[in-house]
């Protein structure tokens, strides 16, 4: 006899899924016997493959924004013979919600929104006050109808290879003899995320006199913030040569992190590093770091959090004012 199962629809952004890690834990701990696999992004497989709490993730073939109503009648039809109880749906689009319904699910849990009626059968109101966080969200789609979030939410937490690490740091010739402080300088979501690459710059040098190695982590994208990082310091460029799953190992690998409000911040502090968290347009009252070790750098401007990708007003003070030597006082007097 097979276990009870739920699938679950996770989100499209890295950030999100590992929060989304969550929920998965609340749910595991209240129903050990249950199977929980999650339907996401192919991109995002190597997040949740570190979540032991999930069974199988499962990509969902489509990109972001994309209907492809042909892919999700094929895939609905594979889940359909999987014998899934529940489903819930983190994700609050019309789109999310349809392969559960074709995949005829009995009850497919979401909160309220975008025409969803039919789709989504064990509807939850949408409060803003109470669910502050995204991932409060999360958790309390893990509810049961009526019941209040717990006062502690389990903080995501990643598993590490240690074998994959000892491979990836061989192969890109890193040592840790230093310290080594981590530093993301991208944010997909737009400019009004990100320190000035001269500050990230100025605060590498600072670490290097003070005895740090610094690694510099992103995707391709981030490659000119790295190489502007890497030329005005010793800062080693590492944007655009690590895979995703490698991310998590190479950051397990170091002591500290300086990142923006970015999916990598995120999985910094899932592998349990401590995190500095640069806040620009976005909040940490929304998105915090999700680890009891961390410090939060933020300005606490009137015109902040104004949540735009660029800053509306031009100055961008929320971060240019962050000056480097503050985020370098706080991580040296953490390493002491």
């Amino acid at each position: 006899m097979r276990n009870a199962a739920t699938l679950i629809v996770g989100p499209s952004w890295v950030g999100d899924m590992v929060m989304a890690q969550s929920v998965f834990n609340f749910l595991k701990r209240r129903d050990p016997d249950r199977d929980l696999d999650v339907l996401a992004p192919e991109w995002s497989l190597p997040i949740v493959a570190r979540m032991p709490e999930i069974r199988q993730g499962i990509a969902s073939e489509t990109a972001h924004g994309e209907i492809g109503l042909a892919k999700r009648r094929r895939i609905a039809a594979e889940l359909g013979q999987r014998g899934y109880d529940r489903a819930i749906v983190l994700p609050r689009s019309f789109k999310a919600a349809l392969i559960p319904w074709l995949a005829g699910i009995p009850v497919r849990t979401g909160f309220r929104g975008e025409t969803r009626f039919l789709l989504i059968n064990d509807v939850r109101a949408f409060d803003r006050v109470v669910l502050d966080q995204t991932v409060k969200r999360f958790v309390a789609l893990g509810l049961e109808a009526g019941e209040t979030l717990p006062e502690v939410l389990p903080d995501p937490a990643l598993d590490i290879s240690t074998q994959n690490q000892a491979n990836v740091l061989r192969k890109l010739g890193l040592d840790a003899e230093r310290p080594v402080i981590a530093m993301m300088p991208g944010a997909e979501y737009g400019p009004a995320k990100c320190w000035p690459h001269e500050y990230f710059a100025e605060l590498a040098g600072r670490l290097d006199a003070a005895g740090y190695a610094v690694w510099v982590l992103g995707s391709a994208k981030d490659g000119a913030a790295g190489d502007a990082i890497a030329g005005a310091s010793k800062a080693v460029n590492l944007c655009g040569k690590t895979s995703l799953e490698d991310v998590i190992d190479v950051l397990a690998a170091c002591e500290q992190a300086v990142s923006n409000d970015s999916g990598l911040m995120h999985i910094a502090a899932a592998v349990g590093i401590h995190v500095h968290g640069i806040y620009g347009s976005s909040s940490p009252k929304f998105t915090p770091p999700l680890t009891k070790s961390r410090d939060i750098h933020e300005m606490g401007l009137e015109c902040s959090p104004c949540f735009e990708r660029e800053c509306p007003l031009g100055h961008l003070k929320c971060l240019k004012d962050l000056r480097p030597e503050q985020v370098f006082d706080k991580i040296v007097a953490k390493g002491r």
